[in-house]
């Protein structure tokens, strides 16, 4: 493998569709109360692919060098742990994305609130961005990484579902409603679903090298039936959006959430760990059918 492709595998390509979809629920709840900009959605795309693979980069290298890459661990083999990337590439490339996401963070603030007159809104959002920043590094990376005290779902929840659809949101509209929370809720439970199957596939070896996780705290069979719950709640706060906005075509939702809904029942029903890759796919893919979904409920 060229050095070339092994980096771009190292960026983890297959994660950057469920960062964009809080960039892609925001935008188009802006859409909906007549608001969308292109400028701002391209710099919050370009802000939130730099922060993602940062994100991963650091889970890369906090991992192995934590003991969770390792033979034991089931899924694919990540770049530290082929040893064709070093720990000092990693830390160099790691630098070069938290200036990227600072850059174009910087670029997107200038970008939505050049014209304001509110000063302490870019200021806000400046030290959102900086937040973003450490949450992405202090996943699996540096001393007493949260990841490893079970508190993953926890920020995933954060940030992928109340901090992107929200921050999206707002940048595009300047006002904020609780009942944009709902549909940030849906993302934000559907991405920590994601991070689930990814937990349950893990448990064995994240218990030997120390990586505490709610799988591993609830138990194989209990952390299934916590991915049919929060699937099921991210569900059922999409419908009462829907059904509040009192929008003509909410019966579009329904074959949005089939895919997420099979991906919780299949997920509850496999019991052997090695077979969950799949359905760590397929629920990313079932997020995404539930974003084009939901834009064309909130858009006919």
């Amino acid at each position: 493998m060229s050095k070339l492709k092994l980096w771009i595998h190292a960026f983890r390509l297959r994660t950057l569709p469920l960062a964009l979809t809080s960039i892609g629920m925001g935008s188009a709840l802006a859409s909906y109360n007549l608001s969308f900009s292109w400028s701002i959605l391209w710099g919050a795309v370009l802000t939130t692919l730099c922060l993602q693979i940062l994100s991963n980069l650091a889970n890369d290298y906090g991992d192995y060098t934590n003991g969770a890459d390792d033979d034991n661990r089931i899924g694919p083999t990540r770049a530290m742990q082929s040893g064709l990337i070093t720990a000092e590439e990693m830390k160099k490339a790691i630098v070069y994305f938290v200036i990227l996401s600072l850059v174009s963070g910087c670029s997107l603030l200038y970008i939505a609130f050049a014209e304001e007159s509110i000063s302490w809104l870019p200021v806000l959002f400046f030290l959102l961005g900086i937040a973003c920043i450490a949450a992405a590094i202090k996943y699996t990376a540096g001393k007493n990484p949260y990841g490893y005290k079970g508190l993953g779902d926890v920020f995933v929840f954060i940030f992928f579902g109340w901090v992107g659809v929200c921050g999206t949101y707002f940048l595009m509209t300047k006002e904020l409603t609780w009942e944009i929370f709902l549909p940030a809720t849906t993302i934000g439970l559907f991405s920590t679903a994601v991070l689930n199957v990814n937990n349950i596939r893990d448990i064995q070896s994240d218990t030997m090298a120390g990586k505490k996780t709610w799988a591993m705290y609830l138990g194989a069979q209990h952390a299934r039936l916590y991915h049919v719950i929060i699937i099921v709640l991210g569900i059922a706060c999409a419908f009462v959006f829907v059904w509040r906005e009192d929008l003509e075509y909410t019966w579009l939702l329904i074959p949005g959430v089939l895919p997420s809904l099979w991906n919780a029942v299949s997920v509850y029903k496999m019991e052997d760990p090695t077979r969950l890759d799949p359905w760590l796919k397929q629920m990313v893919f079932s997020v995404l059918i539930f974003l084009v979904s939901f834009t064309l409920v909130v858009s006919l």
